[in-house]
């Protein structure tokens, strides 16, 4: 039965792929995906400083209680995973859980989140191209190229022209590339991690902290509002690991294998989160002055002002570790919206140029220069809007992963519905943890909402006084709905069920 026009419309053939190379990784060279998806030391330079503006010391504590909605959210991706595999994900489980139109807004959530996401990666990545370049040289001056606008966004164009590149050329390119990069960051960061701690009270400007298991209670924090904003960071700094599902086509037995990946990769980007928030707040304490975590002038990306006096001369390597973070990201974070566009475009929801595959790489290069194109785009505008984008730009990513994950995770408790109580094991897997898991997303989604319309909830850009961080965030699930109530106009086909629907068979994926 359609869900949209109310008519009987016959169950669409069996389906056997999009195209995709399958049984190219396995369970390591997943996990690596995921976390370079994530991309650690970025999240890590990121995040502290605007997190530790919003909820002090208490760092450990909201990492821990942003893991557990994730977690629960990433069980619920498992069972849809192992149900029906595809690489559109959120798109394709969200529709046939829901019908097509939440399912469209679901895959609208993922693309805008990636989209985002590839534009803060590549801004990032500038400041510590120049960074380094600086350090490489010892031309102060050159860092100071990051500020210059013009050079800023062509120097993003650049990077994401790269990105591009490595991605058209097939998963076999992008996992050797990530293997290189993934291993030197995180290489780094432990160095980092263990000279902090070494270090702690022996560097002039800083106001060390003493260890306190208080950090990890999160009732310590002092309002609601600073706990959601705080949680809206930390939920973006384990956002990525969905990766390890979007290549489930790609993926030897990709329908446990991509399940299991998540899960790894989500408890180990944890376990790297309370080394290295710990080790920061002991050694650079939270002060206004200085090296502290509350320092405006560093809070942006607070591992240029505190690598060098816990790294010495080897300080350059903490800055190639998170332009090589933001690079291995950029490139791999292609991989989402690529194969989400790709779902789209197989199912009818898009133009048809989003469903080829290249004949060598077996990727799709249309939908990957697509996806690059915008980001870009995307970026130029931000870079000349904003007087903070990463800030601003990284506060609306949180409104968005709030979204579509919290939105999945419903559509997980809604499609096993019926057999949710078969057993204990479904109880808890279909019923209870992705339930748990997408009521706390669709909080925080809520009261970021709320709280962003504010312009001091950013970076104190606005629009007509709205808050730039509301504009991005809402304003882009909005533009979401014109689109594809102009798509119903164009592909009316996917929206009266004729391509996917709950009884669709799910795709063939090899054992």
């Amino acid at each position: 039965m359609s869900q949209a026009t109310g008519m009987t419309t016959p169950a669409p053939p069996a389906q056997r792929g999009k195209g995709l190379a399958a049984g190219q990784l396995g369970l390591l060279a997943v996990v690596v995906l995921g976390i370079s998806t994530i991309a650690p030391a970025y999240v890590l330079t990121s995040t502290l400083g605007p997190t530790v503006q919003a909820i002090g010391p208490y760092l450990p504590a909201i990492f821990i209680v942003g893991f557990i909605p994730m977690f629960l959210v990433a069980l619920g991706y498992r069972e849809l995973n192992a149900d029906s595999p595809d690489s559109g994900t959120t798109f394709t489980w969200v529709t046939k859980a829901f019908g097509p139109f939440i399912g469209w807004m679901g895959g609208w959530g993922l693309l805008a989140a990636n989209i985002i996401v590839l534009s803060n990666l590549a801004g990032v990545a500038v400041d510590f191209f120049y960074l380094f370049l600086a350090q490489l040289t010892g031309n102060a001056s050159l860092a100071e190229l990051a500020a210059n606008k013009p050079v800023n966004v062509l120097t993003c164009l650049a990077f994401m022209a790269l990105a591009v590149w490595v991605s058209c050329r097939g998963m076999k390119t992008t996992k050797h590339v990530q293997y290189i990069l993934v291993a030197f960051q995180l290489g780094v960061l432990a160095w980092f991690t263990f000279g902090a701690l070494s270090r702690i009270g022996s560097v002039p400007g800083t106001e060390p902290l003493a260890f306190s298991w208080e950090w990890f209670n999160p009732f310590g924090i002092e309002s609601f509002s600073a706990f959601a904003l705080g949680l809206s960071l930390s939920i973006f700094a384990f956002w990525g690991w969905d990766v390890c599902l979007t290549v489930n086509e790609e993926t030897t037995n990709g329908r446990h294998t991509s399940g299991a990946a998540a899960a790894i990769t989500a408890i180990a980007v944890l376990a790297i989160y309370l080394a290295g928030s710990v080790a920061t707040v002991m050694f650079a304490g939270t002060g206004e002055t200085g090296l502290g975590l509350n320092n405006p002038d560093i809070s942006e990306n607070v591992f240029t002002a505190i690598a060098g006096p816990v790294m010495g001369p080897f300080a350059i390597l903490l800055s190639l570790a998170v332009l090589s973070s933001c690079a291995s990201s950029l490139q791999s974070t292609m991989i989402s919206p690529a194969r989400s566009l790709l779902a789209m475009g197989y199912y009818k929801a898009l133009p048809d140029g989003f469903a080829k595959v290249g004949a060598r790489s077996k990727s799709p290069v249309f939908a990957t220069v697509v996806a690059g194109a915008i980001s870009a785009g995307f970026y130029a505008l931000m870079r000349f809007v904003s007087d903070n984008v990463l800030n601003d730009t990284i506060m609306a990513l949180g409104l968005m992963i709030c979204f579509y994950y919290g939105l999945t995770a419903l559509a997980c408790v809604w499609y096993f519905r019926r057999t949710a109580f078969s057993s204990a094991r479904n109880l808890w897997f279909r019923f209870v943890f992705p339930l748990l898991g997408g009521l706390a997303l669709v909080v925080v989604f809520l009261q970021t909402a709320v709280d962003s319309w504010d312009p001091a909830f950013g970076s104190g850009s606005e629009i007509f006084g709205v808050g730039l961080v509301f504009v991005i965030g809402v304003g882009i699930i909005a533009l979401g709905l014109l689109v594809m109530l102009w798509m119903y106009r164009r592909r009316p086909e996917f929206f009266r069920g004729g391509t996917l629907r709950k009884e669709s068979p799910a795709l063939e994926i090899p054992e």
